[in-house]
């Protein structure tokens, strides 16, 4: 245990440079009321925390700032202390009290200033500190708590405060400055070390996610996991991919798919930080290839496409050793298999974690050539999923919808042309996919006010904008006159009974679903 630190001080060594924040940190996250807590706390006598620091000869190559302030280069190369655990604390205390940083430095979004308000409750529970916007400020009321470290601002402000008030602050004031911060500092140049203890103190009681948990276990001066998924993002970004990246749950699943053969993230704390780093470029290839797996064989060519993001982990799992290998065409078939019943039956809805661990097994089995039953669940699909399920882009349905007849290379209804599934599947917000019975026809018509059956999956087809534009109100058999003389292709590619053109709603709907559920079914066995 070092000595206890004053505010004063803590402020002097972070000016200083001495006093930083390392790169494997989390951002600062607290809101201003979250300070303003600190500072009630620090005011009552409360205990409030203590601080870890690492102790170093080295200044790190990956540093973050201290909430919204860029830190200043160190004065003198020893000692640095690095914030293990406690910086939520040192931010607060620093953006409250600090007066040399300029301004500029602070993140409005992020900061409001701390004041001390007179007219508060004085009682054990409620507070007696406030963080306020500049127009929210009544200074009748409110005190500036960023005078208190400085002498000269703070009496120019206290006196203008009556009698009472002005004794008040003064009681207040000497809280602050006489509050000590209790601190630990483990001084060591091992770098696993420090990981090492920053992972234990935070497992053990401070809420952290197991990004940050990881990003310390990994982390070395030529590593960075939170950069090597940043990375990974930026490359994945051509091809409408770039949300893997910064899904960090998603990346740590696979990662831990592929190097530990285990979905969960906290599998991948029993490895050695150092063998994460050195078999990284494994995730990476082995996401490469289940990204360029769902574009080449199911058009998917944006991440909000896949029904789920998880059907990515399984998939990372069986290329994990394939690198650039050919793909035998029967685990191509098992693979596609295996994708279509899991996003129809809804398998990885709710708390997925136990059928993913299944399928990551049993890829691993099938790439090894192994017995697998990947794929192999009971599932039967009926009509009756495309007439109960409403079309959303976002639902799981409908994205299997969008993929199911993307596999039919569909044509646009009025020019004939091929729908650009590069194009349509590419940007999550183009509406390409519109009813076929018109919306407005069927309530127009009093034929239909049921939304969920008017917006149903079965009524649902590749059909522009433009078209629809065209289409808008008409009866099936009106904008038939719009279309191809011979329309047997767009009919057969978007699975359109004859019943639709002749204005017959309720058969065209039942038909639909059966026709569509044929087309599904082929996939799915």
């Amino acid at each position: 245990m070092s000595d206890p630190m004053n505010i004063d001080k803590v402020i002097s060594r972070i000016r200083s440079g001495e006093l930083r924040i390392p790169g494997f940190q989390r951002p600062f996250v607290w809101e201003p009321q979250q300070a303003a807590l600190l500072m009630d706390s620090i005011y009552k006598g409360y205990p409030f925390g203590s601080i870890l620091l690492w102790r170093t000869g080295t200044v790190l190559k990956t540093e973050r700032e201290l909430g919204g302030f860029r830190l200043p280069s160190p004065e003198k190369d020893y000692p640095i202390d690095y914030v293990l655990d406690g910086q939520q604390r040192i931010t607060s205390l620093f953006a409250t009290f600090q007066n040399q940083i300029a301004g500029e430095d602070e993140d409005p979004e992020v900061w409001l200033p701390i004041y001390y308000d007179f007219e508060a409750a004085s009682d054990a529970q409620d507070p007696q500190f406030v963080a306020l916007k500049a127009e929210s400020v009544d200074l009748d009321r409110h005190f500036p708590l960023k005078t208190f470290f400085n002498p000269v601002a703070f009496s120019r402000a206290a006196q203008k405060l009556p009698e009472a008030r002005y004794e008040e602050i003064v009681i207040v004031q000497q809280r602050f400055v006489a509050a000590t911060i209790p601190v630990q500092t483990f001084e060591s140049e091992d770098r696993a070390s420090v990981a090492i203890v920053f992972e234990r103190v935070n497992r053990l009681g401070v809420e952290l996610d197991m990004f940050q948990l990881l990003t310390a276990w990994t982390w070395s001066d030529e590593f960075d996991l939170q950069e090597q998924f940043h990375l990974l993002s930026e490359e994945f970004a051509e091809f409408g991919f770039d949300g893997v990246g910064a899904d960090s749950d998603l990346m740590l699943r696979c990662a831990a798919a592929v190097l530990v053969q285990d979905p969960a993230p906290t599998a991948l704390i029993d490895m050695n930080g150092g063998e994460v780093r050195a078999r990284f470029e494994e995730v990476a290839n082995a996401l490469r290839l289940a990204i360029d797996f769902v574009r080449a064989n199911l058009h998917v060519r944006h991440l909000k496409f896949l029904p789920y993001s998880a059907l990515l982990i399984p998939l990372c799992a069986y290329f994990s050793k394939y690198q650039n290998q050919p793909l035998p065409d029967a685990h191509r078939s098992r693979l596609l298999r295996w994708f279509w019943r899991t996003s129809f039956s809804h398998r990885y809805s709710g708390n997925p974690l136990r059928n993913v661990r299944v399928d990551v097994r049993e890829a691993i089995s099938l790439r090894e050539g192994d017995e697998s039953t990947l794929g192999e669940f009971k599932f039967e699909l009926t009509p009756n999923f495309f007439l109960s399920h409403v079309f959303r882009q976002s639902n799981v349905a409908s994205r299997c919808l969008i993929l199911l007849l993307a596999t039919r290379r569909p044509f646009s209804f009025i020019s004939g042309a091929s729908v650009d599934l590069d194009s349509v599947l590419s940007e999550p917000n183009r509406r390409e996919y519109h009813h076929c019975f018109p919306q407005k026809y069927l309530t127009k018509n009093e034929i239909e006010d049921n939304p969920k059956r008017i917006s149903c999956l079965a009524n649902m087809a590749f059909i522009s904008r433009v078209d629809n534009r065209k289409i808008l109100d008409k009866a099936p058999s009106e904008y038939r006159n719009l279309m191809p003389k011979d329309v047997s292709r767009i009919s057969d590619a978007a699975l359109l009974p004859p019943e639709l053109f002749a204005d017959n709603w309720n058969e065209y709907l039942t038909k639909r679903a059966k026709a569509l559920a044929g087309a599904a079914n082929l996939l799915l066995n």
